[in-house]
């Protein structure tokens, strides 16, 4: 059973994703071809992607802290006091959900060596961390109108593949943190969390 993290992720936050997808594709329609209008939605998509991924990710974060802090055994008035002190400069809240913030957030949960646990759960994870950071590199490009191309790998503009690509690299990280944390919560608590 996915967390409610996961599940909100393949559901709630990926039907906005393929709201988007549809707009791309009723405004410059399904053929290959330069139309200029769809940049605009590339960015749009871009921008709706790494901010639902930051989203899962904050979600995630929250819900192992619920978790944790509910398998400790404390005085109810103890439980506040750990929870804020977990959230408390949690990057997620005023960043974007890049690598660095992620392993900086989830470290305090246990997770010291972040990436090489997500890396260790699938070879694949390795090139979805760079297309992560890509991603958000882009969507700094697309927030601030800064397109530096030595920021975006000499990259632009977008293309919808490109934004596909990095929607695939935060579906497959969203489901390789969920387990990553699911085998932590394990070993740390002998309870399953979700």
């Amino acid at each position: 059973m996915p967390s409610n993290s996961l599940d909100k992720w393949k559901n709630t936050r990926s039907l906005a994703l393929d709201e988007i997808e549809a707009a791309h594709v009723a405004v410059g329609g399904a053929n290959r071809g330069r139309r200029y209008a769809t940049q605009q939605v590339n960015h749009a998509y871009a921008v709706l992607l790494a901010s639902q991924f930051q989203g899962f990710c904050r979600d995630m974060y929250t819900e192992s802290v619920d978790h944790l802090v509910g398998a400790m055994v404390l005085p109810q008035s103890m439980e506040a006091i750990i929870r804020a002190d977990l959230m408390r400069g949690r990057q997620l809240d005023r960043g974007n959900a890049q690598s660095s913030s992620l392993g900086a957030d989830f470290a305090r949960l246990g997770v010291v060596h972040f990436w090489d646990t997500v890396k260790s759960n699938g070879q694949r994870n390795e090139k979805r961390k760079i297309y992560l950071d890509e991603l958000n590199a882009w969507r700094n490009a697309i927030a601030h109108q800064n397109f530096d191309p030595a920021k975006l790998n000499g990259k632009a503009p977008i293309a919808l593949a490109q934004v596909r690509r990095y929607r695939r690299a935060c579906e497959g990280l969203a489901v390789a943190l969920d387990a990553v944390m699911r085998r932590h919560f394990c070993t740390l608590t002998g309870n399953n969390p979700w």
